[in-house]
């Protein structure tokens, strides 16, 4: 490819929307061009990167026995109200009707199409297990979207679905797919990407992981010990030790003006991990409230708690003076018995803790919740904090760090199989559901979170196995009839030596031709000019600044054939 002959520019200066360095270099580069919130055209030099991701992620799936297929964009929306879904996911999902007046849905994942192509097909144990998978767009109205390709509305994803007549056959193939994520991670160039356990969200499921490649400009958080313990801080497990302390009877102090928990603190003279905080929700469906007790310098995991309740809710709206409970002091003593109340695990031991007192103006010390409440059940809902103690090694080791989930995996079990009526004959003739595993990776989010991890002030740095193209020639001297003989000559020959090869072909100025070669990434640079060919040489230089050679002319060619099959077998091992 010719750089004249190409679409799209590049420039200098950073668009002002783009606050991460990926989607900056990225719009700075001609990759891509914005046209609305979340949505994005690619330039051909993108394309070339997420066709060569696809076609890694096609291998690695066909290896563990995956067959390519492809679901429609726009489903009947009956599809979705099967399994129930049409009703529980919100407004991210795009519905309309067709011109008949059926209802129908834009694609953002395909669950129900995997069932509705499987069913009445796989009917008997002798057709499982099986995966089927595609790469296909989607689109889901991300109210949160950012990032460039990080997040987006409209994206193309690789998901896969598989189908098991046992939890031990899905087990088993879990772990191969896990796998194989992991290859296909490595073959596209990540290196600082790691595997955490994670919430399964609206896919459903009991067992899920996110592959996460870690960066500080990543949105999720995940919680981290040196003993391997990973998880996203929405499925984190939380571990508190309390302080030794003898029961002390329950004991109502007057506190005026005294709402926060810092202002009790300071009041009473209280340490923080002596106090008993109360954060108040309201059900979605009704408004109801729901109030969770925890220990006063925890904050509410509010997956955990959604997770646990199973319904969704929101934090309390100004609480009304027939809510039954007082602003600045609710406690769990005397409480309204129709109000939902969740105890966290950072209460169970303490045997003496201040609370509110449920009177304005007044808090309880002593209060000791088996004496004052009875018996109450524990449950973690309380949000992993750096230092914490690790559920795995149970040391004080927990650290928290940011990073870009770029890939993940659910076993989803019978969820869709029994909402949809997909069944199957076992051994016995038994009418049996089959049971699911999911499988998901954001091609165009790869690609950015691969800019993100690998590239300098002057632009990306693609790995060679995902690289636009292989090696780019640089023309110093267009206006130079032997410089431009040679380069194009050059640039002829790699063509026939089966190398992917870019040629900045156009009369501009060496520097504004290094800095478009920055912004274009491409592993290895040929340059050619007077003073090289002066030399018989053509100056090599990687764009890592590994190494920069000057190689002979008639070597250049078998030179650079070799250096690229080094490094694409070297991003193979």
């Amino acid at each position: 490819m010719k750089v004249s002959k190409m679409l799209g520019e590049r420039f200098k200066e950073t668009p002002k929307d783009c606050v991460i360095e990926s989607h900056a270099l990225m719009m700075r580069g001609g990759y891509m061009k914005y046209m609305a919130n979340g949505i994005y055209s690619l330039y051909m030099p993108t394309k070339r990167i997420t066709r060569k991701i696809e076609q890694i992620i096609r291998e690695e799936m066909d290896a563990i026995d995956g067959q390519e297929v492809m679901f429609p964009v726009v489903m009947p929306a009956s599809l979705w109200e099967e399994s129930g879904r049409y009703q529980s996911i919100g407004s991210e999902m795009a519905r309309f009707r067709d011109r008949s007046g059926n209802g129908v849905v834009l694609g953002m994942t395909h669950e129900e199409a995997a069932v509705h192509l499987a069913r009445d097909t796989a009917k008997s144990y002798v057709d499982f297990p099986f995966m089927i998978y595609q790469i296909q767009t989607k689109f889901r109205d991300e109210p949160r979207a950012r990032g460039g390709l990080i997040r987006v509305r409209e994206f193309t994803m690789k998901d896969a679905y598989s189908f098991h007549t046992s939890q031990e056959d899905l087990e088993a193939y879990y772990e191969r797919a896990f796998a194989a994520y992991n290859r296909i991670f490595e073959r596209c160039g990540c290196k600082n990407f790691i595997s955490v356990q994670s919430d399964s969200g609206m896919m459903g499921g009991s067992i899920s992981h996110e592959f996460m490649l870690l960066t500080e400009v990543g949105e999720d958080t995940l919680v981290l010990c040196d003993c391997g313990y990973r998880a996203n801080m929405e499925a984190a497990a939380v571990r508190v030790e309390n302080e030794a302390s003898a029961m002390e009877p329950l004991t109502k102090v007057a506190t005026p003006h005294v709402k926060t928990i810092e202002e009790v603190m300071e009041f009473l003279k209280l340490d923080v991990k002596q106090t008993c905080k109360a954060v108040v929700y309201q059900k979605n469906a009704d408004d109801q409230l729901v109030l969770v007790f925890i220990r006063g310098d925890l904050e509410v995991n509010e997956t955990k708690l959604r997770n646990y309740l199973g319904y969704e809710l929101h934090p309390a709206a100004e609480l009304t003076a027939d809510s039954g409970v007082i602003p600045g002091s609710i406690g769990p003593v005397g409480l309204p018995k129709d109000i939902t109340v969740v105890y966290d695990a950072s209460l169970c031991g303490m045997e003496s803790m201040c609370c509110g007192a449920n009177e304005d103006g007044f808090h309880y010390t002593g209060m000791n919740i088996k004496r004052d409440v009875g018996d109450v059940t524990y449950v973690d809902v309380a949000k992993a904090f750096a230092g914490c103690i690790c559920p795995q090694c149970g040391q004080p080791h927990i650290r928290i760090e940011k990073g870009i989930e770029i890939g993940n995996i659910f076993q989803l079990g019978q969820k869709y199989t029994k909402a949809m009526e997909m069944t199957y004959l076992d051994e016995s003739g038994e009418r049996c559901y089959p049971i699911m595993g999911c499988y998901g990776i954001g091609v165009g989010r790869l690609c950015a979170s691969i800019c993100q991890e690998s590239h300098d002030q002057y632009g990306p740095i693609w790995p060679m196995a995902i690289a636009p193209w292989q090696v780019q020639v640089c023309n110093l001297r267009v206006d130079d009839p032997e410089v431009t003989a040679a380069a194009d000559q050059l640039y002829a020959d790699l063509q026939k030596a089966g190398i992917e090869v870019l040629y900045d072909d156009r009369d501009i100025r060496p520097g504004v031709m290094f800095a478009d070669a920055d912004l274009f990434g491409v592993p290895i640079r040929a340059i050619i000019s007077p003073k090289t060919l002066a030399a018989g040489c053509v100056e090599i230089a990687a764009r890592d600044k590994s190494f920069r050679e000057n190689v002979p002319i008639g070597d250049a060619v078998s030179w650079l054939r070799e250096k690229v099959l080094a490094m694409l077998e070297s991003a193979e091992r």
